[in-house]
């Protein structure tokens, strides 16, 4: 069902239950495809695969079967990407091999007294009070890691084109306020 061509899709879609293929293992396989290869290009995907699974559910064969096509479809003409499948492996990754790191104060909840007195919290900079709601400057990893990873890299298709620019004008606000210091 991968690929961009709805009718080659429905094709296989059926030759599958035909074959003897459980509608359900149908199901899970085009929510994960909405998770693994359109992710955040077409976000709408999930929720639909999502739905058309839960539709089969309620309905059953065949009438259930429909839905599972209807989703069959969109993925298969939906904008693709695996960036965010290819940065959580990534991050994933990098975790096993670097192990962990402390929390910075600031970024740690301070609930008691005694938290705040070890200065949990202390000097966070809450999103929505800034402007635009963006902390510009403001660092949320580990303080003694040398140079921070990029994990997230968004194609240039679909939402994601978007994404891209606002993470663009982010990293640009980051940079100014840091110049500004």
């Amino acid at each position: 069902m991968r690929g961009s061509d709805p009718d080659a899709a429905l094709y296989w879609f059926v030759r599958m239950l035909d074959g003897g293929v459980d509608p359900r293992y149908a199901a899970r396989r085009l929510v994960r495809m909405a998770v693994e290869d359109i992710g955040l290009a077409d976000p709408r995907a999930l929720r639909l695969a999502l739905d058309a699974a839960e539709t089969y559910e309620r309905l059953g064969s065949p009438e259930g079967e429909l839905a599972l096509a209807e989703s069959v479809v969109y993925l298969a003409v939906a904008a693709k990407s695996n960036a965010v499948y290819t940065a959580y492996k990534a991050a994933r990754a990098f975790v096993a091999a670097d192990g962990t790191r402390p929390v910075p104060l600031h970024l740690r909840n301070a609930p008691t007294k005694l938290m705040k007195s070890l200065d949990y919290g202390r000097g966070y900079r809450y999103a929505h009070d800034e402007e635009g709601a963006f902390a510009a400057g403001e660092t949320y990893w580990p303080e003694d890691l040398p140079e921070p990873p990029a994990f997230y890299r968004p194609v240039a298709r679909g939402l994601e084109i978007r994404i891209g620019e606002k993470l663009e004008e982010l990293r640009r606000l980051n940079e100014a306020a840091k110049k500004a210091r």
